[in-house]
């Protein structure tokens, strides 16, 4: 079973800066298979998609975070180390972040952040940002 740990998260005033990172392992299969993605959750809203980076390397943003934020991912003694750099933090960005990867090659193949096509899920970890 995929395992995922987000980290990273916290609080901060708006305009402000933070990096998530996702620390993945235990992968069924190899690990260059797996899309990886960004969500998150905000209270009384559905999970949405941030984020994804799909296993040829494709990047796709949700219009809200483009330009802002960066999804970008290394692999390092067998562990697939997922980030989200977040830069001008607005305050609509406050939510629970959550990493997730998926053996789809193209899951935004839609145009869609769709987060029934990840099957694997982090915990997740707290955003907040302040105005």
């Amino acid at each position: 079973q995929v395992q995922l740990v987000e980290s990273g998260g916290g609080s901060v005033q708006a305009g402000g800066s933070l990096r998530l990172s996702c620390a993945a392992s235990r992968f069924t299969y190899s690990m260059g298979w797996y899309s990886m993605g960004w969500f998150r959750q905000a209270p009384g809203k559905e999970r949405e998609g941030v984020a994804i980076i799909d296993r040829d390397d494709n990047t796709r943003y949700d219009d809200s975070v483009k330009g802002r934020f960066t999804i970008s991912r290394d692999i390092a003694k067998s562990i697939l180390y997922l980030y989200l750099q977040m830069n001008s933090l607005k305050p609509e960005d406050t939510a629970i972040y959550y990493c997730a990867a998926s053996l789809l090659r193209r899951p935004s193949s839609t145009g869609l952040l769709d987060p029934t096509k990840f099957p694997y899920w982090g915990q997740g970890t707290q955003v907040t940002v302040s105005s």
